[in-house]
């Protein structure tokens, strides 16, 4: 009999975004990365599209891109995220499915997922309807065919969810061991209750729903699937591949499938090279003689269900009481915090559902002016958030439209709906999984209930809907008596991020200052249509005026304001925007400000922008974060360029005595090596920016830091390295055959490895493995022929492949 094994990885994060920007905003915890999308990115999603395969030496044998051999899910809101941000691990990604279908017997490895990670048992029927079709159509978007299967949220599953399901087409569903209640043979009549997990995970199932429909399900492996999400197997290759293997059993008289289920971030952000261990797993396997590697779907066709199924409703795989720890204080937690009470779990979701049920009303009442059925227009919404082009718009308004709206009724019906995306996106399973209302998972659900709370106040003119949420909100009490409850981390962190389309003027002036913008440019989920401007300068001092349209690229609605803003050419900017005046009188105020400017009477600017904006001025302190970051970081650098300059002024007076000083056995002062730790950072830096790599003169900088034992800044030098080598492999590769760019890329690569920090060379040992297989067979083939060239590129190549641990021969 045939033996399969199929590994299947659930990737999946949270949405992150910022819901008035669509953007992810910097997140501390995540350093250095500016945020989790990016770190986990660079630790696991990028990493498992070019997973390294390793020969006896240690050397990379070959790169694969795991997620091609395995069966696997992403959340639709990462893949959003994952095409605007690393296009090419995207890329990857979507190559990985096209690659499966043509191993697998045509059936792609990739499956669906309900969209956005909401616990599906716990959502009206409304909104199941929705997550799941939302997740089959933006799989449909990006794989470009129909999934064959859906990974639930946590597996949390009920009969209804399985019936939703099998009625939109998906075949067969992947769920926890110890979801399954009790189990028959075809054609007999006594059922077999399971008790410990005990269900033989060795083949396929089937449910029978109460509609009549059917389903096929499997029941992973849950100790080997255990023991590689917390047990640490993956820290042993063979040992993985060992466990799998011995899960087969020469007493089953099927053709048996080992199958297991975990997170995806497991390979490689929870598990340090847990990508190359799966690497070195599928490669094993594949290619050896015990068993095949398969996917859920090839593995159906080819072994229909011969046994009946019913599951154990209201369960899932994360919480062994069911799905409490989405809405009680059920005793899962991270186990990071010992004492903590999961309590606001409850107040939380209640004020939540409160939200939800109270503006679906609304939302029913004043969507049947404009649309046929304003629940299939949100069902079908998910074209629109896929593609807000406005031919897409027109398309979606073409077809729920109950007439043709105006202008004005097209921005309200997008509103409407922009405000059930938000009701939808607050349900993410992060925001209770972990232990406290104040983990910025809980804060992010927050902010999107507050979206929807804004726009709901727009749409209705209903100012209570705010207050009354927050009185159930109240009652999810922080474990750290610093957070309050969930009003006060509401009034903390939503209500400042909220904008409207004023506000992002402001940002967009203060922005202004330090960045030429042309006349038409996005703004984060906005456009700016800029009518005039004009920029003027004294010393350090800046200042702009200028009028614009701001549009909102998600719902259509746009202002004209007119905006002014001032830096002093201190660490502060002031500034002032108001709705563009049909009479005009901005022009003689803009005279009026640039004649004090122009007299350096700052004072009197920012009085006259009191006075002409009155309430609607801003401070820096106003701005989002990632802005205040970006102008500090460039008032920062202007600063430091001064300190910079005096620092290596006295370096190199007192460099040459320290060093006569030290001949007589006497050590550097402080102060000197605290001026030298800055200096020789600084040149080391810009050494390895250099046009010009210069080898010599970094040894050089290296020694000195090391006789004034000075601590270099190992991660602003390793990361200037590696994206100095980085540029100099893409040279490489948009120059195949130029022994010049080999060069320089090589004596990058030789020089780095003597830096007294690690270089990451992962994108480096990317570029020339593709060099080998792409270009290094047919330059060698010429350098066999007598080509001089040729020869020396092939040589130089393979010192390239030897300081990368890359083999070439």
């Amino acid at each position: 009999m045939e033996h399969y094994i199929c590994i299947h990885a659930h990737f999946y994060q949270p949405p992150r975004e910022n819901p008035w920007l669509e953007a992810i905003e910097y997140q501390q915890s995540a350093h250095p990365y500016h945020d989790w999308n990016q770190r986990i990115t660079a630790e696991c999603y990028e990493p498992n599209s070019r997973a390294r395969i390793l020969d006896s030496n240690g050397r990379i044998d070959r790169i694969v891109n795991n997620y091609s051999g395995i069966s696997f899910n992403f959340g639709p809101t990462l893949l959003s995220w994952l095409a605007d941000e690393h296009p090419a691990t995207y890329r990857r990604i979507l190559e990985a499915d096209r690659e499966s279908i043509r191993r697998f017997s045509g059936h792609g490895s990739a499956i669906a997922q309900a969209y956005n990670h909401a616990i599906l048992p716990l959502c009206n029927y409304r909104d199941k309807i929705t997550q799941v079709r939302w997740g089959i159509q933006d799989f449909i978007y990006r794989f470009g065919r129909q999934p064959e299967s859906m990974w639930i949220p946590e597996t949390a599953v009920d009969l209804e969810t399985l019936d939703l399901m099998a009625q939109m087409g998906l075949k067969f569903a992947v769920l926890a061991p110890h979801q399954a209640r009790r189990m028959r043979k075809r054609g007999e009549r006594t059922w077999h209750t399971f008790a410990n997990q005990n269900i033989d995970p060795s083949m396929a199932y089937e449910i029978i729903l109460p509609t009549g429909r059917r389903m096929a399900l499997f029941f992973y492996d849950g100790p080997i699937s255990l023991a590689v999400g917390f047990e640490k197997l993956l820290s042993d290759g063979t040992a993985f591949i060992n466990r799998l293997m011995g899960a087969f059993s020469s007493e089953r008289k099927w053709p048996q499938i080992v199958h297991i289920a975990t997170d995806g971030e497991t390979f490689g952000h929870h598990h340090r090279f847990g990508d190359m261990a799966l690497a070195y797993a599928l490669h094993s396997i594949e290619s050896g003689s015990k068993a095949r590697l398969t996917n859920y779907g090839e593995y159906l066709e080819k072994c229909p269900p011969t046994h009946l199924v019913e599951i154990w409703e209201n369960t899932s795989w994360s919480c062994p009481h069911g799905i409490a720890r989405w809405k009680e204080d059920c005793g899962c937690n991270t186990g990071t915090h010992p004492g903590w009470q999961q309590k606001w779990r409850t107040p939380f979701r209640e004020a939540l559902d409160w939200l939800r049920d109270h503006l679906a009303g609304l939302y029913d009442d004043e969507t049947i002016s404009y649309l046929r059925d304003p629940w299939e227009a949100r069902n079908d919404y998910i074209d629109v958030i896929l593609d807000r082009s406005a031919e897409s718009v027109e398309r979606f308004l073409i077809k729920h439209g109950s007439r043709n709206l105006s202008s004005e009724e097209r921005i309200r019906v997008l509103k409407l709906l922009e405000l059930q995306r938000h009701t939808l996106l607050m349900y993410a399973s992060c925001g209770w999984f972990f232990d406290d209302v104040s983990n910025i998972e809980t804060v992010q659900t927050m902010q999107y209930a507050g979206r929807a709370i804004q726009l709901a106040e727009e749409l209705f003119g209903r100012n209570s809907i705010e207050s009354d949420f927050l009185g159930i909100l109240q009652k999810a009490q922080s474990n750290d008596p610093k957070h309050g409850n969930g009003r006060d981390l509401y009034i903390r962190n939503v209500k400042p991020a909220m904008l409207d389309l004023h506000r992002v003027a402001e940002h967009y002036a203060a922005s202004s200052l330090f960045r030429d913008y042309p006349q038409k440019s996005e703004f984060y989920s906005y456009s700016v249509n800029r009518e005039f401007s004009k920029t003027v300068s004294s010393g350090k001092s800046r200042m702009i005026m200028g009028r614009c349209r701001i549009t909102s690229s998600i719902t259509g609605e746009s202002s004209d304001v007119e905006y002014a803003a001032l830096y002093p050419g201190d660490h502060s900017i002031s500034g002032g925007v108001r709705e563009c005046q049909e009479d005009r009188p901005g022009e003689t105020i803009r005279l009026d400000m640039i004649r004090a400017f122009e007299k350096d009477d700052l004072q009197s600017v920012l009085r006259i922008m009191d006075e002409y904006f009155g309430e609607s001025t801003f401070s820096l302190n106003s701005l989002f974060k990632d802005e205040q970051r970006r102008i500090l970081s460039i008032l920062l650098k202007s600063a430091g360029t001064e300190l910079e300059e005096l620092n290596c002024r006295a370096y190199e007076r007192a460099e040459p005595i320290i060093r006569s000083l030290m001949n007589l056995d006497a050590a550097p002062s402080n102060s000197f090596r605290n001026i030298a730790t800055a200096v020789i950072n600084l040149q080391l830096l810009r050494s390895i920016q250099a046009d010009d790599l210069n080898p010599d003169r970094v040894s050089a900088l290296v020694e000195d830091a090391a006789l004034w034992e000075v601590q270099l800044d190992k991660e602003s030098l390793e990361c200037a390295m590696r994206e100095k080598i980085e540029k100099l492999a893409m040279d490489c590769l948009k120059n195949p055959g130029d022994l010049p760019s080999l060069k320089r890329f090589t004596a990058a690569v030789s020089m780095a490895a003597k830096l007294p920090f690690t270089t990451n060379f992962f994108r480096a040992q990317n570029i020339c493995y593709e060099l080998l297989q792409n270009e290094y067979p047919r330059l060698k083939a010429s350098a066999s022929s007598g080509d001089i060239n040729a020869k020396a590129w092939t040589e130089e190549f393979r010192k390239l492949g030897t300081n990368l641990y890359v083999r070439v021969d």
